[in-house]
């Protein structure tokens, strides 16, 4: 019969005597079934998939990591774009009074007294 190791709960190897017996009751002696009740095979499954589904860095949110770390690259190639478009907006607005005032008119449609502001819709 199986020999219990001294580490385990009774329970889980309540389990795994009545999966063991049952698989000898249905005659399941063919290659493949013996090499999956050999106790090694058995613990390496375990141990792959607790490495695969379970384990704080399993593969699977290994995965999720690498999907959230490219998606924060994307935004920071819009940010850098961004950033340097304002940059070129603030330098326009440094270099002088015309420039500040033509942004202004563009911008927040603002007028001189005296003067009507019309907006033009282009639908392409």
């Amino acid at each position: 019969m199986y020999q219990r190791p001294f580490f385990c709960p009774p329970k889980i190897l309540f389990l795994f005597e009545i999966i063991f017996v049952e698989m000898n009751k249905m005659k399941f002696n063919s290659g493949v079934f013996k090499i999956l009740r050999n106790k090694y095979v058995i613990a390496s499954l375990l141990f792959l998939t607790w490495i695969i589904f379970f384990d704080e860095n399993s593969i699977v949110s290994h995965q999720k990591n690498k999907r959230r770390l490219y998606e924060l690259k994307q935004q920071e190639e819009y940010y850098r774009a961004r950033i340097e478009a304002d940059k070129e907006k603030l330098e326009d607005l440094k270099a002088g009074e015309e420039k500040l005032e033509k942004f202004a008119r563009e911008q927040y449609y603002m007028s001189k007294p005296g003067e009507d502001v019309f907006v033009v819709v282009d639908h392409d």
